[in-house]
Formats: structure tokens, sequence, C-alpha cells
């Protein structure tokens, strides 16, 4: 039996980041999407970024595409959510940093809960799995025609996790999904056939520590498939996206769990 691990207001805390994305927009598959190429051009390593729910025009995302592409990587942010993804005043008015929530009152608490309550289920009614899974699909393919690409990878964040976990069923060839939102366990996870990554975090208040050892115990299974699941102290969900840069702790996190990706991407796009 699947157990859904639903979303709570913890996915939409973290910051906006400083620094000016350096790609192009474009048109693929009828959906927009940013596009961020590495210097010599190659479309040889693709990789297509699922974005968490505040969508493909937030700069933390674009940021971190143009760091992959640097690496040499061509990046692909589609807009799954067709222009409906959260508004970014969500970040910091919903939920805070963890050490700002731990000193939260009750009343603080319970706005925060009643606000998040009426922003995220008809918002995640409207991009359902019904709808946004073919949305992924058509675009991977898409990807996979454009002239020169080879391999192709897919990495996400949060809402964008879970779809990375399903592109893994065997869409790409490699993915990486962080902190992923509203998975399925085992129903997510045991189909999976293509080299799988994860980052989470130890206080992700949307996959407890029963639910990583679930996914854990599952994965390790599947012996000749390549898995990893690393776990990042002290950091909530989103961390890999919208930690807080002026925090030592958070910024080394989410250096570390980029690091992780290029490494694993690096090894199976190649």
């Amino acid at each position: 039996m699947s157990t859904g691990v639903g979303m709570s207001n913890c996915c939409l805390s973290g910051s906006v980041h400083d620094g000016t994305p350096t790609g192009k927009v474009e048109t693929i598959d009828n959906l927009q999407t940013y596009i961020a190429a590495p210097k010599d051009g190659s479309k040889a390593k693709s990789i297509v970024f699922l974005v968490d729910i505040f969508g493909w025009e937030f700069k933390n995302v674009r940021l971190l595409a143009d760091n992959y592409a640097k690496a040499g990587f061509y990046c692909y942010i589609p807009d799954i959510h067709e222009g409906d993804s959260l508004p970014l005043e969500f970040l910091n008015s919903v939920e805070p940093p963890l050490k700002t929530r731990e000193q939260q009152g009750v009343i603080d608490k319970t706005k925060a809960t009643a606000t998040v309550g009426t922003t995220l289920p008809p918002w995640l009614l409207k991009h359902r799995e019904a709808v946004s899974k073919p949305l992924v699909d058509s675009f991977i393919s898409s990807v996979r025609q454009i002239p020169g690409t080879q391999k192709v990878g897919a990495i996400g964040f949060c809402w964008g996790g879970r779809y990375a976990i399903l592109a893994a069923h065997g869409n790409v060839d490699a993915a990486y999904a962080c902190h992923p939102s509203l998975v399925a366990v085992p129903g997510d996870f045991e189909p999976v056939t293509k080299p799988l990554s994860l980052a989470v975090g130890d206080h992700d208040s949307l996959l407890d520590n029963n639910t990583v050892g679930q996914i854990q115990d599952l994965m390790a299974k599947k012996m000749e498939l390549p898995h990893e699941l690393r776990i990042y102290e002290g950091q909530i969900h989103g961390f890999a996206l919208r930690s807080d840069w002026s925090s030592e702790g958070d910024r080394r996190a989410m250096d570390q769990a980029e690091k992780q990706g290029i490494e694993w991407f690096n090894k199976y796009l190649s």
C-alpha cells in the first residue's frame, strides 16, 4: 500500500538569492523555457529542471541552472505550471527559516497554517499528477529530439522532486530529487529503473525519519541500480533551493547539494 506524504507550509519557506540569471528564454514543446547553456554550447548532457511551487521564473532555480551550465550541462527550466506558479511573497510571509520558526508563538503558527490551508489545496488539485506528469513526459521527450542531445537527466525540487523520481521510472537517463514532497512510498520508488540520487534534510517536515528509512530500504533492494540518499544535518524542506545565504551552515548545505547533483550527473550522463 502506498503512503502519500503531504505538503505543508514548510514548502513555502525560504529566501530569494542575490545574482542575475544569464540564460535565455525560448518556447519548447509549447512551454516557455529558461535555458542555461555551457560555454561550449554542447547539448550532449542535458538536464531538465522540475521546479517547486514557485515556478520557472523563481530566480533561485535560474541561478542554480546557470551553475550547472558552468559545469558543462545544457539546462532547461520549463514552465510546467503554465503560468500558474505560486507568488513569491509566500516565501517569507508564510514560514520563516527554522530558527525564527522555533521562536514563533501559537498565534503566528496558526496564521501560517490557515494561509497554507486556503492556498495549497486548490493549487495542488489544479496541478495534480494527471495534469502535470503528461507535461513533464512530453517535455523530456521533446528535449531528447533536439539535435546534439545524447543523454537527459532530471533534477527536481519539492513539488518537482517527485516528478524527477517518476522520470527515473525510465524517461530519463538519471535523476536527482531534492527534498521531494507528495511522494508515495513504496509506489513512487519501486518502479525506479534509472540512477537516482536524493537529498533530504533531517528537519524536513514532509519526509520524517521513518519515511526516509522506508525509501532507503526500498532502494537497497535494487542492488544493480545506482542510487544514493544523503541526509543534510540541520536542514529543513526546501534547503537545496531556498536556503538562507546569511547562514553559513545553510549555504554550505546548499552548496553541497549542488555538488551532489553535479557529481551524480557527471557520472551517469557521460
